[in-house]
């Protein structure tokens, strides 16, 4: 696994959140609002309204909001991804740092396939047409079920 924090996941994924329609004016406020109301000390009132002014773009303002969370802490920035899963969780699941996670993840366990309790090889039963264990045999009539 990696050791990536928040912090660094959200540099990350940054280009991604500012990219063009991932997060709607909509969404934002409601991440802004959630930080700001459950979490004041990670945005102060004052914040919050810096950086939900329709005056300024969206992608500026949320630029800015992930740049003060990058220089607040690991804590801010893991309250924002609780808080963007909440408001945003299709998104959520398509961060590149989620993503990149998942692989690791997914490659870790493939790492080392379980290794078998007995070495299987077979042979043909040529009277019969089709294979059969060698050195092993198959239960032959404990299959059948009992009416």
């Amino acid at each position: 696994m990696t050791d990536q924090t928040y912090c660094d996941r959200l540099v990350q994924d940054t280009p991604f959140l500012t990219g063009q329609g991932r997060l709607s004016e909509q969404q934002v406020d409601r991440i802004i609002l959630q930080l700001n109301r459950y979490y004041p000390q990670i945005l102060t009132n004052k914040e919050a309204e810096k950086f939900r002014n329709p005056k300024a773009s969206l992608r500026v303002r949320l630029c800015d909001l992930l740049s003060h969370l990058q220089r607040s802490g690991e804590r801010d920035c893991q309250e924002f991804y609780r808080a963007l899963y909440i408001h945003a969780q299709p998104l959520h699941g398509r961060l590149p740092s989620r993503c990149a996670l998942l692989f690791t993840q997914k490659a870790a366990s493939y790492a080392s396939p379980p290794a078998l309790s007995f070495p299987i090889s077979f042979r043909r039963d040529p009277g019969k047409g089709y294979l059969q264990p060698r050195g092993h045999t198959w239960p032959s009539g404990s299959l059948s079920a009992a009416v």
